[in-house]
């Protein structure tokens, strides 16, 4: 096999959704498999539809999950422009090859005469289609001499290019996921090419630009499987060799018919977008702002339509690289999992070391106005990460480390709280107060003896201190939480209870 090259093409319309960042993934392992290339390139042919800042999120997103591309926008390489609006000239060569070769024609057909013809067929219960059953009649280069054809185009009257699709031929397909696939030549419509303001449409754009950047392999959507036959046709047209295809499946959505969608996640209140993104409709959910892991998402996307055939289930992205083939993608829907999404981010997160997550968690504290010492803030980070399905649920477990407690949980005062409490804390904080060591081995000793002097059980007087240490009856072991409060703050924190609920 030649090198491999792939690409990935998004438009620059509006915020990457995770569909796509599943495209930029899966041709991402394909092509560090195979040793091969990755390419970004913008198709913004479709002026109408640009969004400012979409090509700018496209390529932060890829950046954010560590798919950067080898070559493209933002990136350079030797097959630039890789900004399709950069590249006009170059389409418009290709299109007058297929007009010269008898494969494309002018079309003069007016947008009002088109309606016409739609709205007529409508009325007789059919639909209208510009195809080589009625081609042969209608305001194009086909019926038209070439002085008139010539006339039309020197006097500025619009027109766009079609692709003239060979009539009677059995199309043969091939694609990698899909398999062999045949398809009448008959049932296509001749596709508009190139239009008279200089801009190619996507297939014509799409083609030429693979063909030139010398891409090996198209992996896309399964939305773009209808116009796998045009797109075969007109690299024969054109006289070259197209690469190998393969289109991937849908994500579905969670429940219900259909692919995945933004209304999905504002119904569920999961994104759908790797990055946040905000429109004049207001701000959608983003993974990273969400507080996910980029590798943790890159896993789950993995997941959705390729099967390791294993029961292996967490991947870092070098295994993924190893085990890829489009062999093992899926020819059917992918049901997508917000719940597994966040397993996955948990698994992610009991894999990182304490000190890994110890600057997205101090990012978390400053925005709170919380400023503590490091070694008090990676204990804390040990202490309670294996709980958390994010970083921030380390501090929102944790809160009561940094701030004492101000009012106390009604349910769990009536339940730890007794008329002979008040008296139990201060015998028991003097006890505290002789412990030189202020260690959590210690001080279960401590209270070991202490509730045997007592005759009490553990109960009565750890409800209570761990009512005042945390305002309610969770928390980490006691003697743990006690140890890292430390003996200065915990007889505050004792006293504090006393005062306020004797």
């Amino acid at each position: 096999m030649s090198e491999v090259r792939v690409r990935f093409a998004p438009s620059p319309t509006g915020p990457l959704h995770i569909g796509g960042v599943r495209t930029a993934l899966f041709n991402y392992l394909f092509a560090k498999h195979h040793g091969g290339k990755f390419l970004l390139r913008i198709e913004d042919t479709d002026q109408n539809r640009f969004v400012p800042g979409a090509e700018d999120y496209i390529i932060e997103s890829l950046k954010w999950l560590g798919l950067e591309p080898d070559e493209g926008v933002g990136y350079g390489g030797s097959h630039a422009p890789y900004r399709q609006s950069e590249r006009k000239e170059i389409y418009a060569k290709y299109a007058t090859q297929l007009i010269e070769s008898g494969s494309g024609y002018y079309a003069f057909d007016t947008s009002e005469e088109l309606d016409q013809l739609r709205s007529k067929a409508e009325a007789q219960g059919k639909t209208f289609t510009y195809n080589s059953e009625n081609r042969n009649r209608l305001n194009n280069s086909l019926n038209l001499s070439s002085e008139e054809v010539e006339a039309k185009i020197n006097s500025g009257v619009p027109y766009v290019i079609r692709f003239k699709i060979p009539e009677n031929q059995t199309v043969l397909l091939d694609d990698k996921i899909r398999g062999k696939i045949s398809i009448d030549s008959n049932t296509l419509d001749d596709k508009v090419l190139y239009k008279s303001d200089g801009m190619p449409t996507y297939h014509l754009a799409n083609i030429v630009d693979d063909h030139l950047m010398e891409i090996t392999h198209v992996i896309r959507g399964e939305e773009w499987l209808p116009s796998l036959a045009l797109h075969e046709l007109l690299y024969k047209a054109l006289g070259w060799s197209a690469p190998q295809f393969a289109h991937l499946p849908l994500i579905l959505k969670p429940e219900g018919k259909g692919k995945l969608s933004k209304r999905d996640g504002d119904k569920h209140g999961f994104p759908v977008f790797p990055l946040e993104w905000s429109a004049e409709e207001g701000i959608s959910k983003g993974y990273r702002e969400e507080g996910y892991l980029p590798d943790a998402l890159v896993n789950m996307l993995a997941l959705l339509g390729w099967n390791p055939g294993t029961e292996q289930e967490i991947f870092s992205l070098d295994e993924l690289i190893s085990e890829f083939s489009l062999e093992k993608v899926s020819k059917s829907g992918a049901r997508f999992n917000p719940e597994k999404t966040i397993w996955f981010n948990h698994q992610y997160i009991q894999q990182k070391t304490a000190e890994e997550i110890l600057p997205e968690y101090e990012k978390i504290l400053e925005k709170d106005g919380v400023t503590a010492d490091k070694e008090f803030n990676l204990k804390l980070i040990k202490l309670l990460k294996e709980r958390a399905n994010f970083i921030r649920d380390i501090y929102q477990q944790g809160k009561f480390f940094y701030t004492a407690p101000d009012s106390y949980d009604e349910k769990a005062v009536s339940k730890a709280w007794k008329e002979d409490t008040a008296e139990l804390l201060k015998e028991f904080s003097s006890e505290l107060e002789n412990i030189s060591v202020f260690s959590s081995e210690k001080i279960h000793e401590m209270v070991q003896g202490f509730v045997q002097s007592k005759s009490i059980g553990f109960g009565k007087l750890m409800m209570p201190v761990r009512l005042a240490m945390v305002g309610s009856l969770q928390g980490p072991d006691v003697p743990v939480l006690m140890e890292l409060l430390g003996k200065e703050e915990v007889l505050k924190r004792l006293e504090q209870i006393g005062n306020q609920l004797s």
